[in-house]
């Protein structure tokens, strides 16, 4: 919205500003962290109120886990209403690619928000059923492919883009589309798995959008891509705006999040988030990078598939209990151990993506 006042410059005043992503991108970064502090209490009051004895807690979970009875669940709404307002406010309104990031974000949001609510009203861990959140979560994750894919330059059109390889593409035809669903829903599941413990799943979210978000910069600049040998997507540069405004919204909310929680992300904000991830991901032909900087929750999405497969095989388990957070703390690290450590993973994780830019 904001990039209109373009109309009146003339050229190096201060509305030139305006054209510029990362000046965008520093502001987007700001107003979703001001946003996120200054709604942050009083939304978390309100959660309180609504829900009296808050998130539900899993019988079979780690003991501990018992003491965070009646802290309030769908915090992401503090994230996706910091993240939106920000991102309307700071980003090309003209650019599909950013309507679609926002609209996957927000359709996961409210297919979180309904299992959140579910949980919450009947007070137990059930929610909506998986069946109906999943088949909802395709049909979404089925649109924005296909979106992504027209608005993808004809050379890029249905391609799938190799980390580390120049000029490698190959080329999946129809089966693009069902691909990109898989990126966008195993996203937004795993980073579901992962919000488990205080703090958790926010750090690497933002972790995992920041790197995106320079990614989505250089892949949208024709000069950068010249530059590094990677593939040219026009207008995904505006992404780093949504990106930084999920960084900073997510800032915000760590604030309340940190151990002890005063709120949990809950569904709301795991899914939505994750989807957005994977929508970024398709969007700037990054799909596999995804897996290498979200790798943290490509593990604990598989600690889960792992043990469900090998218990339903031989009645056993691989892990104490999945997804395998939950398989540290029955060995005894403390909360605070774990999500510290998996935050140094995620970095690493990130710092690994970026590489893949550079190294061809």
């Amino acid at each position: 919205m904001l990039y209109l006042l373009t109309e009146f410059s003339a050229g190096g005043d201060f509305f030139n500003l305006f054209r510029y992503i990362t000046f965008r991108a520093g502001g987007a970064f700001l107003t979703a962290l001001i946003f996120g502090f200054l709604f942050g209490q009083p939304l978390i009051n309100i959660l309180r109120r609504k829900q009296g004895k808050g998130q539900p807690i899993r019988d079979d979970g780690p003991a501990t886990h018992f003491a965070k009875a009646g802290t309030p669940t769908m915090g992401g709404l503090l994230i996706l209403s910091a993240l939106i307002f920000s991102t309307l406010l700071w980003a090309r309104l003209d650019n599909p690619y950013v309507w679609i990031v926002m609209l996957v974000t927000v359709a996961f949001g409210l297919i979180g928000f309904a299992d959140d609510y579910a949980k919450v009203t009947k007070q137990n861990t059930k929610g909506v059923s998986g069946k109906v959140r999943f088949s909802a979560g395709l049909l979404i994750a089925l649109l924005a492919a296909f979106a992504a894919s027209s608005f993808h330059p004809p050379e890029l059109t249905n391609q799938l883009a190799f980390p580390f390889l120049k000029d490698l593409l190959l080329n999946l035809s129809f089966f693009f589309i069902p691909f990109g669903m898989i990126v966008i829903v195993g996203a937004a599941n795993a980073v579901n798995l992962t919000d488990g413990l205080d703090g958790l799943a926010i750090m690497p979210v933002m972790i995992a959008a920041g790197t995106l978000g320079v990614i989505a910069y250089v892949v949208g600049n024709f000069n950068y891509t010249q530059y590094l040998g990677v593939h040219f997507v026009p207008g995904t540069g505006e992404l780093l705006i949504f990106c930084a405004a999920l960084f900073g919204g997510g800032m915000g909310f760590l604030w309340y999040n940190a151990p002890p929680a005063a709120v949990f992300m809950g569904d709301t904000g795991s899914l939505a988030l994750g989807g957005a991830l994977g929508a970024i991901a398709v969007c700037t032909k990054h799909e596999i990078v995804l897996a290498i900087v979200g790798g943290l929750f490509v593990v604990e999405a598989l600690s889960v598939i792992i043990q469900v497969l090998y218990f339903k095989r031989t009645g056993k388990r691989v892990f104490l209990m999945a997804p395998i957070h939950h398989h540290f703390e029955k060995k005894g690290w403390a909360e605070p151990q774990i999500v510290i450590r998996f935050w140094i993973i995620s970095l690493i994780l990130a710092l690994i993506g970026l590489a893949t830019l550079k190294v061809r």
